[in-house]
């Protein structure tokens, strides 16, 4: 199942029509309202293999400073606190939502201090410059407003060596599913190919690019550094 089929599962109760509207009233683009709620946890479960994929390909040190863009329900913070001891993370995404859901997530890491959540867009991050040394966004490429301008931003506040890893379940090739493709056209996804992502990547900034993709899946993951 693919990006927005996984938001279309949000609750095991509900048929498939009434899932389909929890997923389009709650607007995987910028979720809101109860439904968006609902959806985000839903999200923080199947959203789960293709991360752990992906961040196979990182190597998380305990006093890394990491940001994580567009970070949904926090399923993505949770899962990289479980490596970094001493240093810091921090999640940031522009649906107030969001930002209230990957608290909840992450309430004790928040409250200690380890970890915090804020409200804002890839467009401008309230950040300096060279402040984070990973910087990863998981399922919310799709959305952003001007993506080869974003991943100059993304890069801005990176340090110099630091790594920033892009995470999709669906990118533009050959055979896609038909209800992949549906999806696509629907939530109006930005799906580069292959070389599309390079060719973004290489227009930002970044250097020693690396593309990874999962056999047998649409996975993609694609890494850059300063």
């Amino acid at each position: 199942m693919e990006t927005c089929d996984r938001c279309n599962a949000d609750m095991e109760n509900t048929t498939e029509r009434t899932q389909e509207e929890i997923t389009i009233s709650g607007n995987p683009a910028k979720p809101q309202g109860e439904d968006g709620e609902m959806m985000l946890k839903r999200m923080n479960e199947s959203h789960s293999a293709v991360t752990c994929w992906a961040l196979e390909h990182w190597q998380i040190a305990p006093d890394d400073e990491i940001l994580d863009i567009g970070c949904g329900g926090g399923a993505t913070l949770k899962r990289m606190s479980e490596k970094v001891t001493t240093g810091h993370l921090t999640g940031v995404d522009y649906s107030p939502v969001s930002v209230e859901t990957s608290l909840e997530t992450n309430r004790q890491d928040v409250e200690s201090g380890k970890m915090k959540v804020l409200e804002g867009s890839v467009e401008s991050l309230p950040f300096a410059d060279d402040t984070f040394d990973k910087i990863t966004t998981v399922e919310s490429f799709y959305f952003w407003p001007a993506p080869q301008e974003n991943l100059k931003e993304v890069r801005r506040v990176l340090k110099p060596g630091g790594t920033f890893v892009l995470v999709a379940d669906t990118y533009n090739k050959e055979g896609l599913d038909p209800k992949t493709l549906e999806n696509i056209y629907r939530f109006h996804l930005f799906t580069p190919t292959r070389e599309e992502f390079q060719e973004l990547f290489e227009k930002a900034g970044f250097e020693d690019i690396q593309i990874h993709i999962k056999e047998g899946t649409d996975w993609i993951c694609v890494e850059g550094k300063k």
